[in-house]
């Protein structure tokens, strides 16, 4: 193995750099600098030391050297590990290192590296590697920094001087361990001489006494660290601190005014606020709450006072009625008391104010002497009976007089009525009590000066009971006998009801008609609980000697006078079985044909009444049915002109007029007399009318048939009226049908139709024809 010898570096100065090459500083002897060149290995875990540096010149951070190396070229120094080739550099023929980048030490504190010396032209190892490590030493070169801040803190106000806020923190990247970089001190830039803070732990103090939150409630305080231990050159540090006073409670509540009047109406309804009134606090939160209460002038307890949770205002209510006319005043003591009390105060802060009430007159209702009234009266009392008297007056101290009224929709039967006057309720209509025990009634009392004040009372009327009902049977007895019963045997048992309701309750007594208590068939007996037994006298009832008995019963009621009636138990004879079972009780069973039940009877009935009407049935089906479908065949449903637009009577005529001649004049060689209406007098038979070569001239056609209907009573319109421009019924104009007219013979004029208008004026010159040929 080669020896080689090692020179370690000295800490060179960044102020004596000059061309890539260090130059030792010159504080240190020149035995420190140079080293013997005796022959050794490579020393491992040799340590350089560099201060950290920022470039950008290269720094020499050391030499390596060999034995090797005595002047031959062959021979390159390799160096590799951390930072080889990128942060450090080596000269390869010197053996020279050299920091290339700039070095932070916290970035990296340290950097392992690997020297080697090859051969220069094969690049084979001459000697084994030998690691060395580069140590960055430190410089103050970071500042302190606050990382948590700016910072936010609170204390109590008035808190005692010396009392901590909060604590800061600084943090300085630069070795704690290496001189003074580190070392912090703090101090307050800004805040005095509120608050102090400890220059090595910096823990911000109270220094002012007395200081109040609603003086001022927020500080700003500004803390500075600085190193080097606080001396000249050093680095620094700032950060703010926010400082809130929190609230304690030291203010009392503090009414606004010490008076306070307020004017409420009578007529307040209960629960309603009269007024309100504010005790201010200066502290907040919780420490500004405060409750109310009335202490002194509320003996009778007509007011309360509550705290309104959100504006802490006390709202005074009515807790009675008030009423002008007893007291129209109250003078009230109130007090606002702090909820919360700070321990070290002894007594909760409190004030109180004087509340005075003044009760404003109003027009109050009138007031009953009762809020409900029960009167009784009997169902036999007669009209206008006196049933009871209410009473109302008019609390003002107008005292308005009073009209009473019976709320008609309380009564809806008018049974009663009511003096406007006294108030005195009457009756109207005979009363039923087994209709109508009770009724209620409204009556209302309104002011004669101011009817819109208004005041109800409920009138609950008893009708007494009389006994006006006699008792009857509970319900319709028929009772059945058997044939082979024994004498003595209980048909029946028979009670009865009574509508009126004694009080002493009911008693009823039972008795045979005086025709029948000879009675050879039947008898009764008492069995003291309001009902009766019937029982057969013998054991000899046939059916085909009578089929049925009645038994009147005479039924009376303990009532005064006592009320009786009448009631008749229908008793059948039937056949029974030997266990006295009831099989049949008509007497046709013994005519029928045997093994013919009545239910045989009724289906054989049944089905000869569905017979019955399936025939009848059938023959109105067939009678339909041979009827034609259209009456008239032969008629030609176009001579039935129906207007359905017409103003006057439309449908009044659906056969106004027959055109057959006008579909086929030269057909018509006669008369074809009316169906609907028989004349009474026979006409004779026109000659037919001959149409020249080219037809028949409507115009002419229709004039002459004109004029023959004026003269012939048997030709249309004697079938209906004809009716022009009908305005409805009442019109002036009339109607134009010479049904209306006194004789067959026209003798009016009828110039005036020219008069109304182009749509008459066709109409007029038509019967003026008409009268020219007649008079011709």
């Amino acid at each position: 193995m080669f020896g080689c010898s090692y020179l370690p570096l000295s800490f060179p100065s960044k102020s004596t750099q000059t061309g890539g090459s260090a130059v030792v500083a010159s504080g240190l002897g020149e035995g420190q600098r140079l080293l013997s060149r005796a022959k050794r290995g490579w020393v491992w875990n040799q340590m350089f030391v560099l201060e950290e540096f920022s470039g950008p010149d290269p720094i020499l951070v050391g030499r390596l050297h060999t034995d090797l190396d005595v002047g031959n070229k062959n021979i390159k120094y390799v160096l590799a590990g951390e930072g080889a080739g990128t942060i450090f550099a080596i000269n390869e023929l010197t053996g020279d290192i050299h920091a290339m980048k700039r070095l932070d030490r916290e970035e990296k504190a340290e950097y392992t590296l690997t020297a080697q010396v090859v051969n220069a032209d094969t690049d084979e190892p001459l000697e084994p590697p030998s690691e060395f490590i580069i140590k960055v030493q430190d410089i103050n070169d970071n500042p302190p920094q606050f990382i948590e801040g700016p910072y936010r803190a609170s204390v109590p106000e008035m808190s005692a001087v010396g009392t901590p806020v909060t604590r800061v923190t600084a943090t300085d990247a630069d070795d704690p361990v290496y001189g003074n970089s580190a070392k912090l001190v703090y101090s307050i830039l800004e805040g005095q001489p509120y608050f102090s803070v400890d220059p090595n732990s910096a823990t911000i103090k109270i220094a002012l006494h007395g200081m109040d939150r609603e003086m001022r409630e927020e500080y700003l305080v500004v803390i500075q660290a600085k190193d080097m231990g606080g001396h000249m050159g050093g680095l620094s540090g700032t950060t703010t601190v926010t400082v809130t006073l929190t609230d304690i409670n030291d203010n009392p509540p503090k009414f606004s005014k010490s008076l306070y009047e307020f004017v409420i109406p009578e007529d307040l309804p209960i629960e309603k606020m009269g007024g309100k009134v504010k005790a201010n606090d200066r502290d907040i939160g919780e420490n500004a709450k405060s409750t109310y209460s009335i202490i002194e002038g509320d003996e009778q307890g007509m007011f309360i006072i509550t705290t309104d949770s959100q504006t802490q205002e006390g709202i005074l209510r009515l807790k009675k009625p008030l009423d002008y006319e007893s007291k129209r005043a109250y003078t009230l003591k109130v007090e606002a008391t702090n909820i919360r009390s700070e321990p070290n105060s002894g007594v909760p802060f409190k004030d109180t104010a004087t509340v005075k009430i003044v009760v404003e007159d109003s027009d109050e209702p009138p007031v009953f002497s009762k809020p409900m009234y029960l009167l009784e009266v009997d169902e036999n009392a007669s009209i206008n009976t006196v049933i009871g008297t209410v009473n109302a007056r008019d609390p003002d101290s107008t005292g308005s007089l009073v009209r009473y009224f019976i709320d008609r929709h309380t009564d809806l039967e008018r049974q009663f009525n009511i003096n406007v006057d006294n108030g005195k309720i009457t009756l109207a209509k005979p009363l039923d009590r087994e209709t109508d025990m009770w009724h209620n009634i409204t009556v209302t009392a309104t002011e004669v000066r101011n009817h819109s004040q208004i005041s109800r009372a409920i009138v609950a009327i008893r009708v007494m009971d009389i006994n006006d009902n006699a008792p009857e049977f509970a319900t319709e007895y028929e009772a059945f006998l058997c044939e082979n019963g024994k004498p003595g045997q209980v048909i029946q048992t028979v009670s009865a009801v009574d509508k009126d309701d004694p009080i002493q309750g009911h008693y009823f007594d039972y008795r045979l008609v005086p025709e029948m208590l000879n009675n050879p068939n039947f008898t009764i007996k008492n069995n003291q609980d309001n009902s009766i037994s019937v029982l057969a006298k013998h054991d000899t009832f046939r059916r085909q000697k009578q089929e049925m008995y009645f038994l009147p019963i005479i039924v009376t009621d303990n009532g005064n006078p006592p009320m009786s009636s009448t009631n008749t138990l229908t008793i059948r004879v039937c056949g029974c079985s030997k266990d006295g079972i009831v099989q049949s009780c008509n007497v046709e069973a013994y005519v029928l044909p045997i093994g013919l039940s009545m239910g045989a009877l009724i289906a054989i009935l049944a089905c000869i009444i569905l017979l019955l009407v399936i025939v009848v049935l059938f023959v109105t089906l067939r009678r339909h049915k041979n009827e034609p479908l259209i009456i008239k065949d032969d008629e030609d449903v176009r001579e039935n002109i129906i207007r359905y637009d017409d103003e006057g009577g439309g449908e009044e005529d659906t056969e106004a007029f027959d055109i057959a001649t006008l579909q086929n004049p030269d057909g018509i060689n006669g008369y074809l007399p009316r169906k609907d209406i028989k004349p009474d007098l026979q006409f004779m038979p026109r000659a037919g009318q001959h149409s020249g070569p080219n037809g028949v001239d409507v115009d002419e056609f229709i004039n002459v048939r004109l004029h023959e209907a004026d003269n012939d009573p048997t030709a249309p319109p004697y079938d209906s009226i004809q009716i022009y421009g009908y305005e409805g019924r009442g019109s002036i104009a009339g109607s134009l049908s010479s049904l209306e007219t006194a004789s067959s013979d026209s003798d009016q004029n009828y110039d005036y139709l020219r008069e109304w208008g182009p749509r008459f004026r066709r109409l007029g010159e038509l019967y003026s024809v008409g009268e020219s040929d007649r008079e011709t």
